[in-house]
């Protein structure tokens, strides 16, 4: 396990397996591979950002593939928020504040690109025994108790996402829906809006996931949550990947398969 005492980015890097870093008094595992079988650039990025002993920011964005320059979207929005929370820019401000500014730089970053470029941002501010969500896009985050039961789920924001949530559709019809590739709201729209979730109790064996659609375009819930719960986080990391690609690569009967980029961040604190 790598000790980071500097920002983790993952914008673009082909990545063999997930690596593991300690980080805000736990540890934390970081992944990100391409779509297999199709040419062309990562479209994901992800950060894993210590701020000291006890507080860390970690964040998954993805460029929105059906727009040009995706992957300069979703590098750029990462590096706009490892820059805001610098300590020197950082200092005598409210993480909050600095995080909102940080997502604020990335969306002008993303729209000076033009071209119609766009990213999804998904940001867990971790400090001490408590986590909160700062979302832009249906980038998943989950938290996770040790039995498997989901604490927390974000909405994603995509028509499909507010159906789920609101009970017009169930899990298995918006992970067939034609339209579950749209997002309503994104990086590099001018009425982007930032979604605040609930500050959340960081129990030492609960998991934090924050992750790109690819893994939630293949994988329920359920199945998400039962190989992160328990075990060791390289473990997790491991199924989590390899079942995911194996949905991608050779979907069986019944189950879900949209083969896409594959970026996730998973985090526990040490009991």
């Amino acid at each position: 396990m790598e000790d980071a005492t500097a920002p983790v980015l993952l914008v673009g890097q082909p990545v063999e397996e997930a690596a593991l870093h300690a980080i805000a008094r736990g540890e934390a595992a970081i992944y990100s591979a391409p779509c297999p079988g199709r040419a062309g650039a990562n479209e994901d990025a992800a950060a894993l950002i210590p701020l000291d002993e006890g507080s860390a920011v970690l964040a998954v964005a993805d460029g929105l593939g059906s727009t040009p320059l995706a992957d300069r979207a979703a590098s750029l929005a990462m590096r706009a928020l490892v820059d805001a929370l610098h300590p020197d820019l950082r200092a005598g401000s409210l993480l909050r504040t600095a995080i909102l500014n940080g997502i604020e730089r990335a969306n002008q970053a993303v729209t000076a690109l033009g071209a119609g470029a766009a990213t999804t941002l998904t940001v867990a501010e971790v400090q001490e025994d408590s986590v909160r969500s700062y979302q832009v896009g249906d980038s998943v985050l989950m938290l996770v108790g040790q039995r498997g039961r989901i604490k927390y789920q974000s909405t994603a924001h995509s028509p499909v996402g507010f159906a789920l949530e609101s009970g017009l559709l169930d899990e298995g019809q918006a992970l067939r829906h034609a339209d579950r590739h749209l997002v309503s709201n994104f990086l590099g729209a001018r009425d982007m809006s930032i979604e605040l979730g609930p500050t959340l109790r960081l129990s030492p064996r609960d998991t934090l996931l924050l992750a790109s659609d690819g893994l939630a375009d293949n994988l329920r819930r359920r199945e998400i949550a039962d190989r992160i719960r328990c075990g060791s986080l390289a473990e997790g990391a491991r199924r989590l990947a390899a079942d995911a690609r194996r949905r991608m690569q050779a979907p069986a009967a019944g189950e879900p398969s949209k083969p896409d980029d594959l970026t996730f961040v998973i985090f526990r604190r040490r009991a």
